[in-house]
């Protein structure tokens, strides 16, 4: 009879919290949105704020590179081994 209390239990467990998370279920992922949004929108503004100034620090025209590379890369003309196969028909 333990044994039947414990499975009633568990189950009455599962499927209320099945029923409370379709219920708030939109809830939660509404304010997560919300949150997010608000997030980015703060992100966009500190950018597009950020690309303002540097915009005004410099005088029209003028031409800024932010990194110069040190050295070029060099392509090797050993890439790898050349295989040779032969296609095998049925």
């Amino acid at each position: 009879m333990e044994f039947l209390k414990v499975i009633l239990i568990i189950l009455l467990v599962y499927f209320g919290l099945k029923f409370l998370f379709r219920l708030l279920g939109p809830l939660l992922m509404k304010y997560a949105m919300k949150k997010m949004g608000k997030k980015f929108e703060e992100q966009f503004s500190q950018f597009n704020s950020m690309n303002k100034q540097q915009a005004s620090q410099e005088k029209e025209g003028e031409v800024v590179l932010d990194k110069v590379p040190k050295n070029k890369r060099k392509s090797s003309k050993t890439v790898g081994e050349y295989v040779e196969y032969e296609e095998v028909k049925d």
